[in-house]
């Protein structure tokens, strides 16, 4: 019954309800925090952790719904949980699978936030956390110990590229019942499946090629055992990760095209990285295509694709200053972490101070090679290259 109402009331109460059909392709923003029941028994009957119902905008709406049902599809899985980045989601996982006590294993080459994440852990919450060579294989069996509760591998490491055998190292850590968690960053669930070679836990950050933009922050963490997924939803819930509305449309907006954009930084990163190998300058191209890169005949065996980021490793001959100098002279690369964007960027790293067991010479430089053509690309690392010197 309606009902006169006050301009104050007017602001916030309408009598107007749109009329239903409407139907359109983009996903609808759903935005809310309170989410509203029909009344005081679904109130109390609804479910958190129930993806059928909505109790409150941190742990769901329509529209992050659609975002994570569509990521488990892309990568094989059956849940998923959104977090807003890519280390929110490791650090979730790890949250919710250890426990003082518990012991982690991570590769040598692991995405540098979490190794600074395994370093809390281990100084503030007495989880071991113990690093191996990422190309150990089946030998990661004699790492394990009767603590050790999670395996974390990177396919390959997004700065020195090394490639891991994910299923061997998935065999030897289930005959001991230990969980495997695999970064799948690098291949977006497009050119690599975890769950099809032995992880139980899928993590990507978003961030990259899902939103294409270089304007979303953003990860996620998928599974296909419910078990999992209800420990990973309750660490979700208590450490109140959630995304914003407008932010999972971006990224939903962004998969349509996800496989022709990765297709097209791949094509492009392999003319370059080719050419790269030509030049004197450089020793090394860490391109898990190219077949002197550590883990290549993993990658040729698993692997579909290689997208757009691999590095270089330059001649020993030449300084950090002089990089320095060949990056800030290039005209189409901006200067700046992450990759999966239209614009290339280059990053150089101390590797040496990164690594526990690094033995080759020479500064190492990240290339993300975007959208651009790739014989521009070329042509300005060619004279970035001669006022290097």
């Amino acid at each position: 019954m309606t009902t006169k109402k006050s301009p104050q009331t007017a602001l916030i109460h309408s009598d107007y309800r749109p009329p239903a059909g409407f139907s359109a392709f983009p996903t609808a923003i759903h935005h809310a925090s309170t989410v509203l029941f029909g009344n005081v028994a679904a109130l109390r009957s609804g479910e958190w952790k129930d993806k059928n119902a909505y109790t409150y905008g941190l742990h769901g709406t329509p529209t992050t719904f659609t975002l994570e049902a569509r990521l488990a599809d892309i990568e094989g899985g059956t849940q998923c949980l959104l977090a807003p980045s890519g280390l929110a989601a490791i650090a979730m996982v790890d949250f919710a699978l250890l426990k003082t006590g518990d012991d982690v294993l991570l590769p040598d080459n692991v995405y540098n936030p979490n190794r600074e994440l395994g370093r809390w852990l281990e100084a503030d919450f007495g989880i071991t956390a113990r690093y191996y060579d990422p190309l150990v294989g089946a030998g990661i069996a004699e790492l394990i110990l009767p603590n050790t509760k999670l395996i974390w591998t990177e396919a390959p490491g997004s700065v020195s590229m090394e490639v891991p055998d994910l299923p061997a190292i998935c065999t030897a850590a289930h005959a001991r019942g230990v969980l495997v968690a695999l970064d799948n960053t690098w291949a977006a669930g497009l050119a690599f499946n975890g769950f099809e070679h032995g992880a139980d836990i899928v993590m990507q950050a978003l961030t990259k090629y899902q939103s294409g933009g270089s304007d979303v922050l953003m990860g996620a963490v998928i599974t296909r055992d419910r078990a999992i997924h209800d420990r990973l939803s309750l660490a979700h819930m208590r450490l109140g990760l959630g995304v914003g509305a407008d932010d999972a449309y971006l990224v939903l907006r962004g998969l349509p095209t996800m496989r022709l954009r990765f297709d097209a930084h791949d094509k492009s990163a392999r003319k370059v990285a080719a050419w790269l190998k030509t030049r004197p300058e450089i020793t090394r191209v860490l391109h898990p295509a190219l077949a002197d890169c550590p883990g290549h005949d993993t990658w040729q065996r698993d692997f579909t694709g290689a997208g757009g980021l691999f590095s270089v490793l330059f001649d020993a001959r030449y300084t950090e200053e002089q990089t320095d100098r060949f990056i800030d002279a290039l005209q189409l690369f901006g200067i700046g972490y992450s990759w999966g964007g239209a614009n290339s960027l280059a990053v150089p790293y101390r590797i040496a101070h990164m690594r526990k067991n690094w033995s080759d010479q020479g500064i190492l430089v990240r290339f993300n090679i975007g959208l651009e053509s790739a014989d521009d690309l070329i042509a300005d690392i060619e004279q970035a290259l001669e006022l290097m010197k």
